[in-house]
């Protein structure tokens, strides 16, 4: 094995670092609202609980999808980054959910808060690691386009309004003693989270669905097919994605006449070609020859 296949990804690294950064605000917070008895920061240390699970939960995803194809999984494991998506999703749209739930409770109760000026110094803690987190997540997720990251990026974002909203209403219900403040702001910022997780949801789904390459990497495929004078006709092209991975099927029709290993030539041609459209990514094309349109045939 080489010294690179050793090295731990930039996408290894940035969940370790997540999930470092979790563990701490989890015992920041926990300490801090066990002795201090703020509830605003014993429901903000859970929440920094369930980031943590997240968090190593995808550490295990990365892992996974990056193990090359074997017998058992022929085209590999990416899908476990759209599955990890998924999941991620939907457990920050619980997340926001209990968020609301306990704005909700705390108007119907009538709950005061307790040690502001404890929980605004916390806060504002958290607040700013999470905030340095995001830039670096949002770093890794751009360099190298995982779904995992992106993800995870996603999430701690959430993290930051929901973080500025305890943080907010903490200031303005030490100042005015209104906590109908924290209620407004509290449910405001679970509806983002919630709206915000659709797309992370969306995007996973597709993925795991077997949906087609954006239209506008399928436009530039088209082209290069039809680029080739070789190449009479094309059709049953289909693509998908999986992790770092895309895939791409077609079939090619050629005179007759012409010779295999030229026919081949321009497939290598074409495939070159479509590998340079996205460069960050490995693909896999299966390009079928042949003879005459055969398009009809077991439709």
């Amino acid at each position: 094995m080489s010294k690179q296949n050793n090295k731990i990804s930039a996408e290894k690294k940035a969940t370790i670092v997540s999930s470092s950064v979790a563990f701490l605000l989890t015992i920041i917070k926990l300490t801090v609202g066990i002795f201090s008895g703020s509830v605003a920061v014993l429901a903000s240390a859970i929440d920094s609980v369930l980031d943590l699970f997240v968090s190593v939960f995808n550490y295990f995803a990365i892992s996974n999808s990056e193990k090359p194809a074997d017998e058992q999984f022929n085209y590999g494991r990416g899908k476990i980054e759209a599955l990890a998506s998924v999941i991620e999703g939907t457990i920050i749209t619980l997340s926001g959910l209990f968020l609301f739930y306990v704005a909700i409770n705390k108007y119907l109760t009538g709950e005061v808060s307790q040690y502001a000026q404890t929980s605004i110094i916390v806060m504002m803690v958290s607040l700013s690691i999470t905030i340095l987190l995001v830039i670096y997540l949002n770093k890794i997720a751009k360099d190298t386009n995982n779904m995992v990251i992106k993800a995870d990026a996603l999430h701690y974002k959430a993290d930051i309004w929901a973080n500025i909203a305890v943080l907010v209403s903490l200031v303005l219900v030490y100042i005015s003693g209104n906590e109908i403040f924290d209620v407004i702001i509290g449910s405001m910022i679970a509806i983002y989270i919630i709206y915000s997780a659709y797309e992370l949801i969306e995007e996973g789904v597709l993925v795991l669905l077997d949906s087609s390459l954006d239209e506008e990497i399928t436009s530039k495929i088209e082209e290069i097919i039809k680029s080739e004078k070789e190449v009479n006709d094309y059709h049953w092209l289909k693509t998908r994605t999986a992790g770092k991975t895309n895939f791409v099927d077609v079939h090619l029709v050629f005179d007759c006449v012409i010779t295999l290993m030229a026919a081949h030539k321009v497939s290598d041609n074409i495939e070159e070609k479509i590998r340079q459209l996205d460069k960050s990514k490995d693909w896999v094309i299966n390009i079928h020859l042949d003879p005459y349109d055969d398009s009809d045939v077991n439709e």
